[in-house]
């Protein structure tokens, strides 16, 4: 049942989020023209596109490993690669409260264009607004982008034995943001992983063409939230093992001391890829090769066991459901 005013959950990316899309805004907007993905395909004349948009409010604004501004272009620019896009242009619209301080203003847009030139992609057009003073927080960006379909997107199906992928550590930028928010001072080891995905699946895309099944970043709600989203309805589950997740120790510490599952803490540099079995070893051999993938490896697998449910074999032979969120965890962190 859809609450009657907006709760912080409905932030999430977990089931609160899902329900007021689904009986809420898809409902209004029209089911025939919202796409849930994280960008939507669509035929340009005798071409497709992928078209998105994101707004970010995270708190602080700057954070170990970057600011809103590398966030907002790297978040944008990720949306459309995991959609098999090659990104291209991206809007940049700021709303500003009154007496932001102008270097701090020129640090972030320093690192939006740095974040830019890196992924490849150009800043095009955008917008400016300020509000008055206590009626923002500084600083809120929104991005939309274009990226340009190559070739065929289309995906074969997920079955038994297929293989889960990332791309290295889980949590760091959850965790980051929310030690500096809180400013722990033994966390100060903790960096975002706020990092564009473009190189990387390009790379994946042209040396294994078709071979990726599932693909997407694990943002709000994290790693957990988009295996549920994999599952939901579907005839078989999908296992995490313990032992193989990649975890800074420095992560566990912080989660541990806040009480945060590192499964659900956002990240916004990482890729989960649903593969093969047959691929995925040299599937995750290439990765390496690309700076955001260096510590690539396979997490997980496809099974028939704990059917539409995501779940964690921990480290001595048990068996954990991961459910999906129904609070927010980490507010304000993207």
């Amino acid at each position: 049942m859809m609450e009657d005013k907006i709760l912080p959950g409905h932030g999430s990316g977990g089931k609160l989020m899902n329900e007021m899309i689904e009986t809420l805004i898809r409902e209004t907007l029209g089911r025939e023209n919202v796409q849930l993905d994280d960008a939507a395909i669509l035929n340009v004349g005798t071409g497709r596109i992928a078209f998105t948009t994101d707004s970010f409010t995270v708190s602080p604004v700057v954070f170990p490993g970057g600011t809103i501004g590398s966030l907002a272009v790297n978040g944008t620019v990720n949306d459309l690669a995991v959609m098999g896009a090659r990104p291209l242009y991206l809007s940049c619209a700021l709303i500003l409260e009154e007496s932001l301080e102008i270097a701090l203003l020129k640090d972030i847009l320093v690192s939006m264009r740095k974040a830019a030139d890196y992924a490849g992609v150009k800043i095009v057009t955008g917008d400016t607004k300020v509000v008055q003073k206590g009626k923002g927080d500084k600083i809120f960006i929104n991005t939309a982008g274009i990226g340009i379909l190559d070739g065929d997107v289309e995906r074969r199906p997920i079955e038994g034995g297929d293989a889960v992928i990332i791309n290295g550590y889980i949590g760091d930028h959850g965790i980051a943001v929310m030690a500096e928010r809180n400013r722990l001072s033994f966390s100060r080891g903790l960096v975002s992983d706020c990092a564009p995905l473009n190189h990387l699946i390009g790379r994946v895309s042209r040396d294994f063409p078709g071979s990726i099944k599932f693909m997407r970043d694990p943002t709000r709600g994290g790693v957990a939230s988009v295996l549920n989203e994999v599952v939901k309805g579907r005839e078989f589950g999908i296992k995490l093992v313990e032992g193989a997740l990649p975890i800074h120790g420095e992560v566990r510490g912080v989660s541990e001391m806040l009480g945060i599952d590192p499964l659900y803490a956002a990240n916004e540099g990482k890729v989960l890829m649903i593969v093969g079995r047959a691929e995925a070893e040299k599937i995750v051999k290439v990765m390496k090769e690309v700076p955001e993938g260096a510590y690539s490896r396979i997490i997980g697998e496809v099974g028939p066991d704990h059917p539409g449910k995501a779940y964690l074999e921990t480290a001595i032979g048990g068996r954990r459901i991961l459910p999906l969120l129904t609070e927010e965890q980490l507010p304000r962190i993207c």
